[in-house]
């Protein structure tokens, strides 16, 4: 696994994986960048729930549970001490599952944040981790 990340301007960067695939990563005019992309920690809330999401579809798929939306809302408080991490992580999973799947549901996301999502891991070793869900 390998990205190469460039400077382009300000502080915006765009990194490339040796897939090909290529996101900015920036942040806010305010704050010296060009407002082009995600900046870095928001871009980690957002691979945090890609990578537990892409497990929970596989999951509830392979559970036959019936579902067509699924949104995850990530959001964290930091430390006010540099170098600024964050305290903790609230996910909140929102998914159109009937009620009677709901304990599939939370399985599903209780084994991706337990065992299968990489990012979860490593994020876990340094912040708690929590998590809701919403049928809707």
């Amino acid at each position: 696994m390998k990205t190469v990340t460039k400077w382009v301007d300000a502080l915006a960067f765009d990194a490339t994986a040796d897939s090909g695939h290529t996101v900015r990563i920036d942040t806010s005019v305010d704050g010296g960048g060009l407002g082009s992309g995600m900046n870095p920690k928001k871009m980690v809330l957002g691979a945090l729930s890609a990578c537990s999401g892409m497990d929970v579809v596989e999951m509830l798929k392979k559970m036959r549970v019936p579902f067509t939306k699924l949104e995850i809302d990530a959001e964290a408080e930091q430390t006010e001490d540099h170098p600024k991490v964050y305290k903790y992580i609230n996910l909140i999973y929102k998914v159109d599952a009937r009620p009677e799947d709901l304990d599939k549901v939370n399985k599903a996301v209780t084994l991706s944040k337990e065992k299968y999502c990489g990012v979860s891991a490593m994020l876990a070793k340094h912040c708690k981790i929590n998590f809701t869900i919403e049928l809707v």
